[in-house]
């Protein structure tokens, strides 16, 4: 009985050189995960920064396209589409679509002369596009494009007292150039206009529900 108590001590008892903790405790710095990543920066840095900044520092933000395209053009948006507009100061009218743009945006006219519509862009998500065309093979409108929109700097500079005593907007003025591109591409329109019959009088009627109407089952 005394051996076997004396091979259980033998087992039981800790040996002077056995250490229960073989590794080190590992340094956690903050702001890194995982043992290996930690072990890494704290070996590259020696210690902890004393020192951190009172504002964040923005960073940009990394993008993964390196090119935006702009957005796909509906298949009902072709040239010579009449289409309906739904927002804007000319909400209602209906108009003649020319092309798209690089923008995505809908190159669009009236024409001017029957409901007052100029050469414009607007969103395809404010546009209904109907079943009825127009031909607009005879019209050129490959020199338009965004750039042609683009807003002019006036070079008046006002004063802060010029700015509040004049309370009154000032009119848009309206280039030649505007005003001569206009004009060609009405006329050329205009002779498929009045080829077909009662196509004057829908491009001059504005577009409006009444009630019990169902939008949702009519058909353009």
């Amino acid at each position: 009985m005394i051996p076997m108590i004396m091979m259980m001590e033998h087992f039981i008892s800790p040996s002077p050189t056995h250490n229960p903790f073989p590794h080190p405790p590992q340094q956690r710095v903050l702001g890194v995960t995982g043992p290996k990543k930690a072990a890494k920066a704290a070996a590259s840095t020696g210690k902890s920064a004393r020192f951190y900044p009172a504002d964040d520092v923005s960073r940009p933000k990394h993008s993964r396209a390196k090119k935006h395209n702009a957005p796909k053009i509906r298949g009902s948006f072709t040239p010579g589409t009449v289409c309906i507009l739904l927002s804007g100061r000319f909400r209602g009218k209906r108009v003649v679509c020319l092309k798209a743009l690089d923008s995505g945006l809908l190159l669009v006219t009236g024409p001017y002369k029957i409901n007052g519509v100029p050469l414009r862009r607007v969103n395809q998500a404010y546009v209904i596009g109907t079943s009825t065309k127009v031909d607009v093979s005879g019209v050129d409108v490959s020199k338009i494009d965004d750039a042609y929109f683009a807003r002019v700097k006036s070079d008046s500079t006002e004063g802060e007292e010029e700015f509040f005593a004049n309370d009154e907007a000032k009119p848009a003025v309206v280039t030649d150039q505007r005003k001569a591109d206009q004009k060609k591409v009405d006329a050329a329109i205009l002779k498929a206009v009045d080829a077909a019959p009662l196509m004057k009088n829908y491009l001059g009627s504005k577009f409006s529900l009444k009630k019990h109407d169902r939008p949702h089952k009519m058909i353009f």
